[in-house]
């Protein structure tokens, strides 16, 4: 009884296609037997004649055999091109499964990782091309989730963010800021540049 569409469609996995193409191996090894066959009598082939000039039956070949060989390879030949359809229907079928689990773990991945991320005390809305902030890799949008010392545990006002710039010039303050769901963690350096103040952005206090 053949498989249902929807019951292919539930089955199909990397042994089924193997098995599919062993297979296939197997009637290409038949096939090729039966045409060593016919290259024994005499190589008559699939289309060569089985009588002499007069008509008569060759007496030299063994009519049997051939015309059970040439049936045989007629009918495996259908058997194969077949197989090679389901293959790659198959195939078609595996990779399109594959790749729907690959894009359902990957969103399961972002969920776990955006449960786990702690929450976000400011967001940046404004960012100058060019000013520290630009070149630390800050983006407008992003939410911003810890900036040097202060975090969603003792942010209290931008007065805070404010006091750690100006006593972190010219040095290295690590940030970690959640964008399109994902943690990304870079390093600013607060310093005078040619627009105002020591980033070159403008952050705003998240309500929670």
């Amino acid at each position: 009884m053949k498989m249902t569409e929807e019951n292919k469609k539930s089955t199909i996995t990397v042994e089924v296609v193997q098995n599919l193409v062993k297979k296939k191996d197997e009637i290409e090894e038949q096939i090729k037997a039966y045409y060593d066959v016919l290259e024994d009598q005499g190589g008559v082939g699939m289309e060569g004649p089985l009588v002499d000039v007069e008509g008569f039956p060759r007496a030299d070949l063994d009519l049997y055999q051939i015309r059970t060989a040439r049936h045989s390879i007629s009918c495996l030949q259908n058997d194969h091109k077949a197989l090679m359809l389901e293959i790659e229907a198959a195939l078609h079928q595996l990779h399109a499964h594959e790749r729907a689990k690959r894009e359902q773990d990957q969103q399961e991945e972002a969920m776990e990782q955006e449960r786990t991320l702690p929450p976000a005390f400011a967001r940046v809305d404004h960012v100058t091309q060019g000013s520290p902030a630009s070149q630390a890799g800050l983006r407008v949008e992003d939410e911003i989730i810890e900036f040097g010392s202060v975090n969603p545990g003792n942010f209290q006002n931008l007065q805070n963010i404010a006091s750690v710039v100006q006593h972190s010039e010219g040095k290295s303050l690590s940030v970690a800021v959640v964008r399109n769901g994902q943690r990304v963690q870079m390093n600013l350096v607060p310093q005078r540049w040619s627009g105002r103040g020591l980033l070159g952005c403008n952050i705003q206090p998240l309500r929670r």
